[in-house]
């Protein structure tokens, strides 16, 4: 009987050691085998070619292979935006965006990947859009992924394994091209916090994407901000605002039954920002729900109470990309800039995130594993 599939890909070097050890190895088979997963990004066995052929058909025997994830299908927009459907064994999967050139989200985040994004293309840049769960239990009004609930949570190599899998499907040189991380596809990133710290970390040491070139974007789950705030190695903070006000925001996101806005500004203001690090607040755009130039007038203040300076907190804003089943409007283009003109005139950074792959459902808030693409608003 085959044994059970056991995957490297989610390991770390202290778990890898141990794993060579078993087999009567020296510890720098571990190094070996962490070089080749994660920095060369090898897709099977085959491949570790570092290692003599009797050890590698000994981990085969043993079921042990480097990842379960797989493309199942891809979607192309008119834009370069690619959706992949990324499969796992047990019949589960989520989806990853990739974005050729980005979708200006870190635009005027102060680091070296913000600026990129307002900046002549010099180079190759790319962003991938990555999920954490398996569907999402937080229940966001105006997000496909809710109508999914939660199905499971990710390990740390099924994270890590997406975006592996997309960086290999466009050949990509980390060292020599330039590919941000955003951990806003499926799921709560925070519900999921054990494994995705353990997939950043793994992508930081092992893959080599630098964490400034990363961003997680949580609802507010105010314990987990402290908790990323003590973190040696962490992404940029995101925190999904979405409304102005508690009463609009409990019936967007229903957690801020649990923690309320101002419980998301006390925990942004106690996050320690690095040097060239802003906090974003992300808003998305409900025509008639939350994008008049009242509710404008209450996120300043609501920016100003972090006691921040403006150049440390920035908002994006993201106008609603629209799906089935849910009863929303996308705003006009003149609302929108009406919108930013006056978050702007209170000298707060305010950027308008470009919507990409609209027409495959790749856009924020569309990810519901749609596999037939009738023809989506753009």
């Amino acid at each position: 009987m085959k044994p059970a599939a056991k995957y490297l890909l989610g390991l770390d070097i202290q778990e890898l050691t141990k794993l060579v050890e078993n087999y009567g190895q020296k510890p720098y088979r571990a190094r070996q085998l962490y070089e080749a997963i994660y920095k060369q990004r090898i897709a099977s066995l085959d491949e570790l070619t570092v290692f003599p052929k009797e050890l590698r058909e000994k981990f085969e025997q043993e079921g042990y292979t480097v990842t379960g994830a797989k493309v199942d299908q891809r979607f192309v927009s008119r834009d370069g935006t690619i959706r992949y459907l990324i499969g796992f064994p047990d019949g589960q999967s989520v989806e990853t965006v990739w974005m050729p050139d980005g979708d200006d989200g870190e635009a005027g985040d102060g680091t070296e990947a913000g600026e990129e994004e307002t900046a002549p293309t010099r180079f190759r840049r790319a962003t991938i859009c990555v999920s954490s769960q398996v569907g999402c239990a937080v229940n966001c009004k105006f997000c496909m992924t809710a109508l999914l609930g939660l199905k499971r949570n990710l390990a740390a190599g099924e994270i890590v394994g997406q975006i592996t899998t997309v960086l290999n499907d466009h050949n990509v040189d980390i060292a020599k091209e330039r590919v941000n991380i955003v951990f806003m596809g499926q799921g709560e990133p925070f519900n999921n916090y054990d494994n995705f710290i353990k997939a950043v970390r793994l992508l930081v040491q092992g893959v080599r994407i630098g964490e400034s070139r990363m961003t997680v974007s949580t609802s507010g789950i105010v314990p987990r901000i402290a908790d990323l705030s003590k973190e040696e190695i962490r992404p940029k903070l995101a925190l999904s605002l979405n409304a102005s006000n508690d009463a609009e925001r409990t019936k967007l996101i229903p957690i801020n039954k649990k923690w309320d806005i101002n419980a998301l500004v006390e925990a942004a203001k106690a996050f320690p920002l690095r040097r060239r690090e802003n906090i974003t607040f992300e808003y998305v755009l409900l025509e008639g729900e939350n994008d008049s130039l009242e509710n404008a007038k209450e996120v300043i203040d609501i920016v100003k109470s972090m006691g921040k300076p403006p150049d440390r907190v920035k908002l994006n804003l993201i106008a609603w990309n629209s799906g089935p089943e849910i009863p929303f409007h996308t705003p006009s283009d003149t609302r929108v800039h009406a919108f930013q003109n006056a978050i702007r005139a209170a000298g707060i950074p305010a950027y308008i995130r470009r919507p990409r792959g609209r027409d495959i459902y790749a856009a924020c808030g569309q990810l519901k594993k749609i596999v037939s693409i009738q023809p989506a608003a753009v």
